[in-house]
């Protein structure tokens, strides 16, 4: 059995869990909707349940996420916050530093901070509420400092399922970022649905984008994306696992991938050897 890595968790713990999805009238409107388990858990009952599924390492995001119609942050965790959570475990826990265009160079230096200081090991993007396209120029400095941090930066791709503009995550504007910035590696997330094919062009074209698959349970993935995955030359090694939790679980997920029935290397790349490259893990 491969040992998995999630590369896209959200906090798991009581504090955590509400903070994402309680607190916030908008997002627990989605947890509603959703019918989200936000059971929150302690550093020790989360690596029990990493074991219980052959989970080796999960990384978890400062989230920073914006209403579009309240214009206030919905979801502001700082460093320290997840810091937390992964601190006594850290072979096994990862923390991504969100980004907000609006801290500007004070948050360029904060994401530098999180990855010397505290071991943050990429950057995270949500920028839908922003209103700012993924290729928008304020975005720069901190993918130029992901570059010099030698750190990938995660960012959801495709639509919005909240009431946020899907437009601002079209996949066809990472052409420009991955043209300026080669260097950088773009953790495309959430499988750039509706526009799957145009982020499997981007993939292709690109050595340095590569595509998550959270938020969609592999049931549902596009046949052209399990196609691309599946083939050497095409997409083996450019795809890689997470769940978004708690929009998708651990169990769930394996299941439906053991279904697809991929070849033994797609699986690994799929599960494991993806996220080992792209975030530098020993393997």
């Amino acid at each position: 059995m491969t040992k998995v890595i999630d590369y896209w968790h959200q906090p798991f713990t009581e504090e955590g869990m509400k903070k994402a999805y309680i607190d916030d009238p908008e997002q627990n409107q989605v947890a509603k909707w959703w019918h989200l388990d936000i059971k929150g858990r302690t550093p020790e009952e989360f690596i029990a349940d990493m074991d219980k599924n052959e989970v080796d390492k999960v990384l978890i995001p400062s989230g920073k996420i914006k209403s579009y119609n309240r214009q206030v942050l919905q979801w502001n965790f700082q460093t320290e916050d997840v810091y937390k959570m992964i601190k006594d475990h850290p072979t096994r826990l990862y923390g991504l530093h969100g980004i907000n265009p609006e801290e500007r160079m004070d948050g360029v230096r904060e994401l530098e901070r999180a990855v010397k200081e505290f071991g943050f090991v990429g950057a995270h993007l949500h920028t839908y509420g922003f209103g700012l396209p993924v290729n928008d120029k304020r975005y720069f400095p901190f993918y130029a400092k992901c570059v010099e941090l030698d750190v990938p930066v995660v960012m959801q791709i495709g639509h919005s399922a909240e009431a946020m503009p899907s437009e601002m995550g079209r996949p066809i504007y990472l052409d420009e970022i991955a043209l300026y910035f080669p260097e950088l590696k773009i953790v495309a997330a959430h499988t750039g649905w509706p526009w799957c094919e145009e982020l499997i062009a981007m993939s292709w074209k690109h050595p340095n984008i590569y595509i998550g698959t959270t938020a969609h349970g592999p049931k549902y993935w596009d046949s052209k994306l399990v196609a691309f995955l599946n083939t050497k030359g095409r997409g083996l090694g450019k795809v890689m696992f997470g769940t978004d939790f708690p929009v998708l679980n651990w169990p769930t997920c394996i299941k439906q991938i053991d279904a697809l029935e991929l070849k033994p290397e797609a699986k690994k790349q799929l599960l494991n050897g993806c996220a080992t490259k792209v975030f530098n893990f020993k393997d």
